[in-house]
């Protein structure tokens, strides 16, 4: 059996033996190495190059945002984010660390958690984020002891993955204006995100909706985070919000709550969970096809499982234009594939694509189902 060599990185002695100890009681892992700091995390990643790597953010001197990009740029390779969702400083690295090409992350465990529970999480949480075939990230900035470290000899990016169905033209039904854009994502979404809307023209008026599936810890400070990284407001729905004065916003769905259009409003639901998620991308797709219909957009990106899909059809079969990322440019292939398998995507767009695809959807004035 091909065991998973993990390199462990954590500055805290006791987390970081606990953190291998769960490990060694799996025979399906092989702790290869542990770190302390970043410096040491790169060195010994480069050396080793491990299957995939857990990373603390707090580190000192290189810091783990800081291995995390280097890795990311010269060796990359899957990184869990095992970090602490009680420090904002250190939620906002994470967020950073996501958007560098880190896969996921899972809070530390608080010691309150019934016996087997986290340590059931945080195994099966590695094994996903090993499976991962990540890319060269270029966006590093380098900072202290990691910028006197030079590229590994032959680092190249990997072989695109081919999408499961070619990107098509707008045909020109395809191009008339949409009043509210929706959009889904989760493992990979927070980096997918920034790159869509950031690319959205900054005179759009159509508000964009946002599902994101991330840890309730730590989606307490990611609206802030957005907002930072785009030139538009970003804010959590509160519920009541009337979406014809929310031109040119981003809203995002709330931690553990459904967003909901009803009325040309917006409501937030503690309903059901849809595939083991709330807020679920099904839940708002499938409200904006009933309100909006063809006056509406909607966008599946990256993701594991398939929330969002049968949303995404759903949106199509009213008229709604209708995109989702391709194969080579997803972290995970799971949702959009979900969709293009059910032929709820018009169209199947890499990552730098889509923000322009949609701005010129968006182009409206109009701000209510016609």
């Amino acid at each position: 059996m091909n065991r998973l060599r993990v390199l462990v990185v954590e500055d805290s002695i006791t987390i970081r033996k606990r953190l291998v100890e769960v490990l060694e009681e799996d025979q399906q892992f092989e702790v290869v190495a542990e770190a302390a700091d970043g410096r040491q995390a790169i060195d010994r990643c480069l050396q080793l190059r491990p299957d995939v790597v857990t990373m603390d953010m707090m580190l000192p001197g290189v810091t783990g945002l800081d291995a995390t990009e280097y890795i990311m740029a010269h060796c990359p390779t899957p990184i869990l984010v095992v970090s602490a969702s009680f420090n904002r400083g250190e939620v906002l690295n994470t967020y950073d660390a996501l958007a560098a090409g880190a896969v996921d992350v899972i809070e530390k465990p608080s010691g309150r958690e019934p016996p087997g529970v986290w340590e059931s999480d945080f195994r099966r949480a590695l094994k996903i984020v090993s499976r991962v075939r990540v890319i060269t990230h270029l966006r590093a900035r380098l900072g202290g002891a990691g910028r006197e470290l030079p590229a590994p000899a032959g680092a190249s990016r990997p072989p695109s993955r081919r999408s499961l169905a070619p990107s098509a033209p707008l045909a020109p039904e395809e191009s008339r204006s949409r009043s509210l854009l929706a959009i889904g994502a989760s493992t990979g979404g927070p980096s997918a995100l920034v790159q869509v809307l950031g690319a959205l023209p900054r005179d759009l008026q159509s508000p964009a909706l946002v599902v994101l599936h991330i840890g309730s810890s730590f989606a307490f400070a990611f609206a802030d985070w957005l907002g930072a990284q785009l030139a538009r407001p970003v804010a959590y729905a509160q519920g009541g919000e009337v979406v014809a004065t929310l031109r040119g916003r981003v809203v995002l769905a709330p931690p553990e709550r459904h967003l909901i259009v009803h009325g040309g409003r917006l409501v937030l639901s503690d309903g059901p969970e849809r595939h083991s998620c709330r807020p679920s991308v099904d839940v708002l797709f499938e409200s904006v096809a009933r309100e909006y219909g063809a006056d509406a957009a909607g966008c599946l990106l990256t993701g594991m499982g398939r929330d969002g899909a049968a949303g995404l059809l759903a949106l199509r079969r009213a008229g709604a234009a209708t995109v989702a990322q391709d194969e080579a440019t997803s972290v995970i292939y799971g949702m959009p594939r979900e969709a293009a398998l059910l032929g709820a995507a018009e169209r199947i767009l890499p990552l730098g694509e889509i923000g322009a695809a949609l701005g010129a959807l968006g182009r409206s004035n109009k701000s209510g189902p016609t």
